[in-house]
C-alpha cells in the first residue's frame, strides 16, 4: 500500500466516524460509555448499539448523536456483530468499542489522523485500566513459544511487548476493546473472521490486514480506560472459546503471520 514519506505530511481529520458498540447485559456499562461521549467526543460521530442478549432498550433521544440499535434474535459472536454493525453504518471511519470502555478525553481526533494516512490499516489508543496502570494492548504476535512461556510463569501475562512512550508506534497487533478503520480498508478485508467466535479475531485481522501490505498503528496520544472483565480466567466456557480461537489462528492466519 502507498506510504506517505513526506514529512510535513497534515493529514485533515474525516468528518464522521461510526462507533460500534455490542452489549451482553452489559447497559449500564454502555450507558456510562455514551454519556462520555456526549460529553467529552468533539468530532461528530453515530453509534450502532447492538444488543446481543435481550435488555430493555435505552432512551436514544437522550444524546445529542444519532444512534442506531441492532437486536440479535440469538447471540452471536464478537465478529459477527460487529461486521454486522459495519454493514449498517455510515461514518467514514468505523470504530470497535467495548461496552467496558470509559473516556476522560476525546481520543477520536489523533486517531482519525492516522487513518488519514492511506498506510494505516488499523490504529488504536493507549489503553489504561482504573489504577491508571498501561494494559498490553499493542502486541507482538503470538507464537506457541511465546504462550508457552507465559503458561509456565516464566513471563507474565501483563509484561509489555514494546515500549510505550509518548509517539505513535508501529506494531504487530492491537487489542479489539478499541480499534478504528478506515471504511474502505475494513471493507477491502471483508472486516472480522466469523469463524471466531469470541477472541483471537484481533489478533487475526491485524495479521491479515499486515499481509495486505497495511501497518498497525498504537497511538499513545489518545487515551481511553478499560474497566476490564477478563470473562475468561472465571468462566470455563470462555476459557473453551478462548482455546478454540487460539487453535483456529495457529492453524490459519497465524501461520504466516510467525513468518514475518
Amino acid at each position: 500500500m502507498p506510504e506517505n514519506t513526506d514529512p510535513e505530511f497534515r493529514p485533515q481529520p474525516a468528518a464522521f466516524a461510526s462507533l460500534s458498540i455490542v452489549s451482553h447485559g452489559q447497559i449500564g456499562m454502555v450507558q456510562n460509555l455514551l454519556a462520555d461521549v456526549a460529553e467529552h467526543v468533539t468530532v461528530p460521530v453515530e453509534v450502532l448499539l447492538t444488543y446481543n442478549l435481550a435488555e430493555p432498550e435505552i432512551d436514544r433521544g437522550a444524546y445529542p448523536f444519532p444512534m442506531r440499535l441492532l437486536s440479535n434474535p440469538r447471540p452471536r459472536g464478537f465478529g459477527a456483530n460487529h461486521n454486522a454493525a459495519f454493514r449498517e453504518s455510515q461514518g467514514d471511519c468505523f470504530f470497535v468499542v467495548n461496552p467496558d470502555v470509559r473516556l476522560r478525553s476525546d481520543p477520536f481526533p489523533a486517531l482519525i489522523e492516522q487513518l488519514c494516512n492511506d498506510a494505516i490499516g488499523v490504529v488504536a489508543p493507549r489503553v489504561i485500566n482504573a489504577a491508571g496502570a498501561l494494559e498490553d494492548s499493542a502486541r507482538r504476535f503470538p507464537t506457541p513459544a511465546s504462550i508457552f512461556l507465559k503458561a509456565i510463569g516464566w513471563r507474565r501475562a501483563g509484561d509489555p511487548d514494546y515500549a510505550i512512550e509518548q509517539s505513535p508506534i508501529d506494531v504487530d497487533w492491537v487489542a479489539g476493546m478499541f480499534m478504528g478503520f478506515r471504511r474502505s480498508v475494513f471493507a477491502e478485508v471483508a472486516g472480522f473472521d466469523e469463524g471466531y467466535f469470541l477472541y483471537y479475531e484481533d489478533v487475526d485481522l491485524c495479521a491479515r490486514l499486515r499481509a495486505a501490505g497495511y501497518r498497525i498503528r498504537f497511538d499513545p496520544r489518545a487515551t481511553v480506560l478499560h474497566e476490564a472483565q477478563r470473562a475468561s480466567h472465571r468462566k470455563l466456557r470462555y476459557f473453551y472459546w478462548h482455546m478454540r480461537s487460539m487453535a483456529r489462528y495457529f492453524l490459519t492466519t497465524g501461520r504466516s503471520a510467525a513468518r514475518r
